[in-house]
């Protein structure tokens, strides 16, 4: 079967199971606990003859022999078997559960996979179908709890910017489903890199590290590096399930791509010896922290910082509040002003995530030693909002929407700057002079405010009133969960 036909078959598939309630995220899950089981079947057979762990009798070759029923129950029996093995095996199959009820239609992704030989198949070829299926999920759920699927052309723009090189460590402490490792994989393996054998062995177990702390999440995103081949079914995880932010790892990276989780203050509901409910925000008391906040963003901030090695490298997707929040954020701000270098902000258009309302930028700096020296000597802005309109549909932002910004951006030597329209330089000083230090900067006019004529499309004009309206209501839902609880007499 060629790619195309096995890809248009395995999207068929999940249209099949949709039918029955069956979403893109429960099928990606079903498909990532076959697909890993058939692929350790394959990698145990000559001429690979390894060790996957697999429990005797919890393989591929006993599911593939069952139909009907008794392929369910044992299905089940095999989902809670690996979940409680060490390695891969158990971070793979991590609470996994089975969400396809029709026992026939269980059969049939059964046949459908084993019917393929997927460890000798294309890494592209495999990548691209699971991929394609992470979009769609993110598309479908609209990304679910703050948990935002970061464009492609986005993730390309930064990596080319960045341009990570071979033998060296990149961290994402908010992984979601790797997208930010694969842009890198992509970019390390492109046409032209040639990478030696040692090189190529290091790409594929230590390069990256990541935390994902939704077990799901985290799952899909296991399965997403090893078909691109990054990782190793009888190997360690790279990816830890764990909160990023409990602690400073101790390890230090040359490299961090993120885009770390937007939404609320960090905080839960707790009951008193009273009875009565009150609000704890859950704040983070690390030593190398600069300020203790519930802020969600502002503390991935710092833990950014305190991971990256001197003269690392970070590309941060961060909210616009970060760039002009008074009190800690303020504070961090200036810190991080002071201690990296801190030498470019691109501003991104709305439209662009699948949360409605999000405003955001990516920010570029530099780690530096702790030698008491200001670092940041300038902070080059580029403007890719005002009088700029997409959608996830109609409009969406391709690469090419983002090459002025790479050309500005100048990867080659990015010393070698000039201005544009688009692309403005201010001076360290006057950052720090400005009103709580806020590097929230705007110098273009927006067209539509003066030229009725110059409006955008209404579907792109009611999306951004929409947009902006959710955003004030996102806002007001903060400030409203930071209020302690009214007594109620």
């Amino acid at each position: 079967m060629n790619t195309s036909s096995l890809i248009q078959k395995v999207w068929n598939f999940c249209h099949t199971l949709r039918d029955d309630g069956v979403g893109y995220g429960d099928y990606l899950e079903q498909l990532t606990y076959l697909l890993f089981l058939k692929m350790a079947h394959e990698y145990a057979q000559a001429p690979y003859k390894r060790d996957t762990h697999v429990p005797k009798g919890y393989g591929w070759t006993n599911l593939r022999s069952k139909v009907g029923e008794p392929l369910e129950a044992h299905y089940l029996a095999t989902l809670h078997k690996l979940g409680q093995e060490p390695g891969m095996l158990g971070a793979i199959f991590f609470k996994a559960q089975n969400k396809i009820q029709d026992p026939a239609k269980l059969s049939r992704l059964v046949q459908l996979i084993d019917a393929e030989s997927w460890v000798g198949m294309d890494a592209d070829t495999k990548g691209d179908l699971y991929e394609g299926l992470l979009q769609k999920n993110a598309e479908d759920t609209k990304s679910g709890a703050g948990q935002y699927f970061t464009p492609r052309a986005l993730i390309q723009a930064m990596v080319e910017c960045v341009r990570p090189e071979p033998m060296k460590t990149i961290a994402d402490p908010a992984c979601g489903t790797g997208g930010f490792f694969l842009g890198a994989y992509n970019w390390l393996t492109r046409k032209g890199g040639k990478l030696n054998i040692r090189q190529l062995e290091f790409l594929h177990r230590s390069t990256f590290h990541g935390n994902e702390i939704v077990a799901g999440t985290r799952r899909m995103c296991l399965m997403n590096l090893f078909l691109h081949n990054i990782g190793d079914v009888d190997g360690e995880p790279t990816v830890d399930r764990a909160d990023a932010l409990i602690a400073d790892p101790g390890e230090r990276f040359d490299y961090v791509l993120a885009n770390p989780p937007f939404g609320k203050k960090s905080s839960m509901t707790i009951t008193n010896a009273d009875g009565e409910e009150d609000r704890d925000a859950l704040t983070y008391e690390r030593q190398d922290f600069w300020e203790t906040t519930s802020n969600k963003q502002l503390n991935f901030l710092q833990h950014i910082v305190t991971i990256l090695k001197d003269n690392g490298q970070a590309a941060v997707v961060l909210p616009d509040n970060v760039l002009f929040e008074g009190g800690a954020g303020e504070k961090i701000r200036r810190k991080l002003l002071e201690t990296c270098d801190v030498h470019t902000v691109l501003r991104l258009p709305t439209g662009i995530f699948y949360a409605q309302g999000v405003k955001a930028n990516v920010v570029f700096f530099d780690a530096k030693p702790k030698d008491g020296k200001v670092h940041t000597k300038g902070v080059w802005f580029y403007d890719l909002r005002t009088n700029k309109h997409f959608t996830l549909k109609t409009r969406t932002l391709k690469l090419e929407d983002l090459q002025d910004f790479i050309t500005c951006y100048h990867p080659e030597n990015r010393h070698q700057r000039k201005e544009t329209e688009r692309f403005k330089h201010y001076p360290y000083a006057e950052l720090m002079a400005r009103d709580k230090a806020s590097l929230d900067i705007f110098w273009l006019k927006d067209d539509s405010l003066d030229n009725l004529d110059d409006l955008p499309p209404p579907d792109v004009l009611q999306q951004e009133i929409i947009d902006h309206l959710e955003a004030a209501l996102a806002a007001f839902r903060d400030v409203a969960a930071g209020l302690p609880a009214r007594e109620v007499t």
